[in-house]
């Protein structure tokens, strides 16, 4: 009787520390939400509503997180300039992102040729099976006025990042040029931070019930039947991804000299999460709070972060080219490379600012149709069915190489931790060799 138990008792303590485990609940919730969906797919899709209650209470919280990060990152800064140097680094890296992750989606779909042989016919099309809000085109004047708020208050109490974002930037500036003066109220803002991150870590707590609804949904409305047609774009998709996390994202970490695997593994339930519930949204406050202890300094990650879930949706930028040739392949239209380089540039215009807007990829995708002119709009009814499919890939990317950039701009500032990172990365492994000293802060062995 005590050999058995002895022997029983690690595997249950295992189990029940795995149970604790968030990434761990996400992935038997998904495991589970398939299953439902695919037995009863009348249920599954009655579920949906519990992915959109886990999306709007984060949704709830991150404005407050993205005001109090960047407010008392930029209030604590010595030097005011390193606010503008930051933000002109992230914007350089994302634009240089953005146009290399175009010109990869540019280069598959034309070596792949994924629509060519469907041979659709333009008069089949149902213009009205494009979604309403794909009509409601991104525009440059649009992305300005979403800067700019209603009212000072108001931007923070909204649901818009990018005008929360300049509100951020601006009571931040006052608050350090006021000095002393300002210091009561950048304290009591830090204070704000600690128990906003609280609420982030209560609603994260329900991720597996948002994941469970979003699998079950998904599966009871795209059943195999549905994916057939389309199963070469998604398969071909799929593994652009792939290889794009692992030689651009890659040799961007070998470059920081950082594994990949490493940050993948200390982000796995944010990455879950991200991949479940199609929505980027989802992780933005955990991701913060995450970087932070990965040894990023505050200011970088309250500016990289926010901003970078605007300006650095490198899986959308693959999905957006290869979606346009896709189209243009089905429907035997031809385009040149001088009409295809003008699309991208079309796109790098059009795919900005789009954060917070829901199936904000297809938005641009429409808007970048309906402006180059060359495949009619109703073509996007083609893909509407499996957009939610690809939106899997696109989020994960955008989630891990917004993490990246991030990791980036921080050793480039020189604003990183490189032992509290090893610490981090590698929780059951010393640090190799002396600790870095105050000056000497940016290395960390990849894999040692």
């Amino acid at each position: 009787m005590t050999s058995a138990t002895a022997t029983d008792g690690p595997p249950r303590s295992r189990l029940s520390r795995l149970l604790r485990e968030l990434w761990f609940q996400v992935v038997l919730a998904a495991v589970l939400g398939i299953a439902v969906g695919l037995a009863a797919p009348g249920f599954g899709a009655e579920l949906k509503p519990l992915n959109d209650w886990f999306i709007a209470l984060v949704k709830m919280i991150v404005i407050p997180v993205v005001f109090c990060v960047v407010t008392t990152g930029i209030a604590s800064m010595d030097n005011l300039r390193k606010a503008g140097r930051i933000g002109v680094k992230a914007i350089g890296y994302f634009l240089v992102l953005s146009l290399v992750s175009m010109l990869i989606g540019l280069v598959v779909a034309n070596i792949f040729h994924p629509g060519t042989g469907l041979d659709v016919d333009p008069s089949t099309l149902r213009a009205e099976d494009v979604p309403q809000t794909a009509t409601e085109h991104a525009t440059f004047t649009g992305f300005i006025s979403s800067l700019i708020p209603s009212s000072l208050l108001g931007a923070i109490t909204g649901d818009a990042i990018l005008a929360a974002l300049m509100v951020s930037i601006v009571f931040g500036v006052a608050l350090n040029m006021a000095g002393e003066d300002g210091a009561p109220l950048t304290r009591g803002i830090k204070a704000l931070s600690d128990v906003v991150f609280r609420i982030v870590g209560w609603v994260m707590c329900l991720a597996p019930l948002g994941t469970f609804g979003a699998l079950a949904t998904v599966v009871a409305t795209y059943g195999a039947e549905s994916l057939k047609q389309l199963a070469y774009l998604i398969l071909l998709f799929t593994a652009t991804c792939i290889v794009y996390v692992l030689v651009v994202l890659g040799a961007i970490m070998r470059a920081c000299r950082m594994s990949l695997f490493a940050l993948m593994r200390f982000l796995k339930a944010e990455l879950l999460v991200a991949l479940s519930t199609c929505s980027s949204e989802a992780v933005l406050p955990q991701l913060v709070k995450k970087l932070e202890t990965l040894g990023i300094g505050r200011p970088v990650v309250g500016i990289v972060i926010p901003s970078g879930f605007s300006f650095n949706l490198d899986g959308s930028a693959v999905y957006l080219t290869m979606a346009s040739m896709f189209l243009a392949q089905a429907m035997g239209i031809d385009l040149s490379w001088q009409q295809q380089l003008v699309m991208v540039g079309v796109m790098m215009l059009t795919s900005k600012g789009t954060a917070g807007i829901a199936g904000g990829a297809f938005i641009v995708l429409a808007s970048t149709v309906t402006a180059v002119g060359h495949i009619p709009l109703a073509a996007l009814s083609l893909i509407v069915g499996v957009d939610r499919i690809l939106n899997e890939g696109r989020v994960f990317i955008n989630v891990l190489g917004n993490a990246v950039a991030t990791i980036v701009i921080g050793k480039w500032e020189k604003d990183f931790n490189a032992q509290q990172a090893h610490a981090a990365l590698y929780p059951d492994k010393t640090p190799p060799g002396p600790p870095p000293t105050a000056l000497d802060t940016t290395k960390v062995g990849a894999d040692s």
